[in-house]
């Protein structure tokens, strides 16, 4: 089920996603060649910690008593997503790096929730609202194809997120992306896809990165309320993905380059409001 936000908690999940825009910035600037994962891993604990708030992901269960390890998920290269932090890994010039962070803010309790007049979350123990966002930097010096490939998948975000507006459908966002990145020659992966967010980490609806058939009873109409997260995934090579040996990542089945990029959106009736930027 689809559950509406209200505006009361749009301005909540902005004022977390402005927090998370800038936890990310300081990950972004540490993540250079010799860059050691855990280190960022131990930032994004400190900086999440010290605004209040909760990382999404660490112990995250990913089924089959799978837990995800880390905050922040590190994908790099021909990982697509769930690239974990831990154990550490030493980042080289000429890699791109996915930085994928969720976070539930701000950790409150109901007496305090309505001591300071804002929202509580009652579907979350820690009674706050949930952002999600992502970016693909290059280290150090990248490949020509490499910066195409992040300039793209960002550009197609935005292209989706300029479709996420009451009254279009979830066809028009995946349109524009996929649109967009088959003309560019790069591929749009399609076993993993956008979804809601805000009361939980993950909820309804799910956002495809491409058509579906619009008789399909997922290719749902926007509504005003909705809070999305919207992430294409885009590959060099074909789009099929694995998982890799942890049970956890998704890397390329080709092995080629992959790039990431993600915005938590809030649709209201006077257009969209991007949750995570700064």
């Amino acid at each position: 089920m689809i559950e509406l936000k209200t505006l009361e908690e749009i301005k909540i999940l902005r004022q977390g996603g402005k927090i998370l825009a800038g936890v990310l910035d300081e990950l972004v600037k540490l993540s250079k060649p010799g860059a050691n994962t855990e280190d960022l891993e131990n930032l994004a604990l400190k900086l999440i910690s010290v605004a209040g708030g909760r990382p999404s992901f660490k112990d995250y269960s990913m089924g089959g008593n799978i837990f995800f390890p880390s905050a922040l998920c590190v994908s790099i290269n021909k990982e697509v997503v769930h690239g974990a932090s831990l154990p550490n890994r030493i980042l080289k010039s000429g890699d791109i790096v996915g930085l994928d962070i969720g976070m539930e803010w701000p950790i409150q309790s109901k007496e305090e929730a309505e001591k300071n007049n804002i929202p509580f979350n009652h579907r979350s123990e820690g009674g706050g609202f949930y952002t999600d966002m992502c970016r693909t930097v290059a280290i150090g010096k990248i490949s020509k194809e490499a910066r195409r490939l992040i300039n793209v998948s960002r550009e197609a975000l935005m292209l989706g997120i300029s479709q996420a507006k009451a009254g279009n459908t979830i066809n028009d966002i995946g349109r524009a992306v996929e649109t967009f990145v088959q003309k560019n020659g790069f591929s749009v992966v399609r076993d993993l896809v956008g979804h809601g967010v805000g009361y939980m980490a993950h909820e309804a609806p799910n956002v495809f990165n491409y058509v579906i058939n619009e008789k399909d009873s997922e290719n749902i109409e926007l509504k005003s309320g909705m809070v999305i997260a919207i992430e294409p995934m885009i590959n060099v090579g074909r789009f099929n993905v694995k998982v890799a040996n942890n049970n956890y990542t998704f890397i390329s089945s080709d092995g080629s380059l992959s790039s990431h990029y993600e915005h938590s959106i809030a649709i209201t009736d006077s257009g969209n409001i991007i949750l995570t930027e700064n």
